[in-house]
């Protein structure tokens, strides 16, 4: 299936890989980098290998890493899977409500 990334996740994506590159280095930017491409990778195969989000129906949570989880949809009938928001999970999870509107 075809992946893309919402505007949203795409403006959190270049934040946080900024974040890593400033605060720590660009080998653990390249790390999260290489996790997040599996990640992608095994949705685009198994578009349901990932648990659904209790927050929204219809909505799957992939975690990339303990402090990183992406949510995404699916498309069955035009194979395509939509990249909605990535999550700090160390932020208030209220805050995630209105990004899966």
């Amino acid at each position: 299936m075809k992946v893309f990334i919402s505007e949203l996740a795409e403006y959190k994506l270049k934040q946080l890989t900024e974040y890593l590159l400033e605060e720590w280095s660009y080998k653990v930017k390249k790390d999260f980098l290489v996790k997040l491409t599996a990640k992608i990778e095994q949705i685009s195969e198994f578009p349901e290998s990932c648990q659904k989000s209790l927050a929204s129906g219809g909505i799957y949570k992939c975690v990339v890493t303990k402090q990183t989880t992406f949510f995404y949809r699916v498309n069955f009938s035009k194979k395509e899977i939509e990249i909605i928001t990535l999550f700090d999970t160390r932020n208030d999870p209220e805050k995630l409500k209105s990004q899966l509107q």
